[in-house]
């Protein structure tokens, strides 16, 4: 079995890290420690064609597979990890799920700009009573005649200050089959976009609030039904998640090593010491074990979608890699790596969050043991 990159894949790597070198590197730090959307970079990483990589270039998209979309990220990651952000957000998430199911008049209307880093798309799943037990959520969608009413509301949604488009999970009608999806615009009446509320790792999210704002029919992304389609798609999303999480734990362990070759202790550089040795090769397995997962989940995708099973697997090893990589660095570094002066403090933070969006550790766990089982696992309390 050979577990090395195509030479096809190789190349498009290779030309996305000289890119992210000659174009990215300059401004890494500050764009780290913004809490805005860099839009100048998003729209260079559009005409570069980094945006809608795996998507059908009927669509604007690129024409590439997962694997080209995952490499994209970790090469610009390990240059500039704020404008890895936006390589996700052209590429997975809820861009993904509005490529695969909008009707062409939807596309039409919203794609380009998307697509161009001229606008952002947002998710709005969690809601306040609906987090890991998402098809517990009550924001409604209600038909009156031409529309539908939208009332409740949505937290921790990524872009949300900034975005134009909302793809909103909303409640049709009692029951899992009664979930969809329904696209809303920023300025919609009765659609308000919160106060931004800082998080640890930089961002800022706003709660989204419905009050009987009223949405053309058109804008409907999904239907009643709709829920298990979204799902699927979001086992896509890990991916961008997981990619994000192992080059920033790369990314750290790349600088604590160039640290370790130049910093001096008891006349010494710091890689001579047992302790900082073994340190180095458990984070290197660590990176190497993830990254193999990644692939995988990643290549399976190249004649469809990738199964559950392996996303949740790819997700929670790149999770704990990154998370558990990218601290040791900071505590190789000592003071330079707890220094906002240093990527490496941003890569703990960053990676931390991850641990919980897109499906925590825990549920990741649920449903990895209900594959090894083969049966699934109620998480609610038992009827009487």
């Amino acid at each position: 079995m050979d577990f090395t990159l195509s030479e096809e894949h190789r190349a498009f790597a290779d030309s996305v890290a000289r890119f992210a070198q000659d174009k990215l590197q300059d401004g890494a730090l500050a764009r780290a420690h913004s809490p805005h959307y860099p839009w100048e970079t998003a729209a260079l990483l559009a005409e570069q064609g980094l945006l809608g990589i795996a998507f059908p270039e009927a669509d604007g998209g690129q024409g590439g597979t997962l694997m080209h979309a995952v490499l994209a990220i970790e090469q610009v990651a390990l240059v500039c990890p704020k404008s890895a952000d936006i390589v996700q957000a052209g590429n997975f998430g809820p861009i993904r799920t509005f490529v695969e199911y909008a009707t062409p008049e939807q596309k039409q209307r919203f794609l380009p700009d998307l697509l161009a880093g001229r606008k952002l798309i947002s998710l709005g799943m969690t809601e306040p009573d609906a987090g890991s037990a998402v098809t517990e959520l009550k924001t409604s969608a209600r038909q009156d005649g031409d529309h539908y009413v939208i009332n409740g509301s949505k937290i921790f949604s990524t872009h949300s200050p900034e975005a134009e488009l909302f793809l909103i999970y909303v409640r049709f009608g009692p029951g899992v089959g009664g979930i969809g999806s329904v696209l809303v615009e920023r300025g919609t009446p009765g659609f308000q976009v919160g106060t931004p509320s800082n998080f640890m790792n930089g961002e800022q999210w706003s709660q989204l609030y419905f009050e009987d704002c009223r949405i053309p029919a058109a804008n409907v992304l999904l239907g009643p039904g709709g829920f298990k389609k979204q799902i699927s798609g979001f086992n896509v999303e890990r991916l961008g998640n997981s990619s994000r999480a192992l080059a920033l734990g790369r990314h750290a362990f790349n600088t604590a090593r160039e640290h370790a070759l130049t910093r001096r202790q008891f006349g010494r550089e710091l890689c001579e010491f047992q302790g900082i040795q073994w340190k180095f090769a458990e984070m290197a397995m660590k990176l190497e074990q993830a990254q193999l997962m990644l692939y995988r989940a990643a290549m399976e995708g190249e004649h469809g979608l990738p199964s559950a099973q392996s996303t949740a697997m790819a997700k929670l090893a790149c999770n704990m890699a990154g998370w558990e990589v990218s601290n040791e660095a900071l505590q190789v570094m000592g003071g330079m790596g707890f220094s906002q002066e240093s990527l490496v403090e941003y890569c703990v933070r960053r990676t931390r969050g991850w641990m919980i969006a897109g499906g925590s550790i825990e549920i990741l766990k649920n449903r990895i043991a209900e594959g090894v089982f083969g049966r699934t696992f109620s998480q609610r309390p038992a009827k009487d």
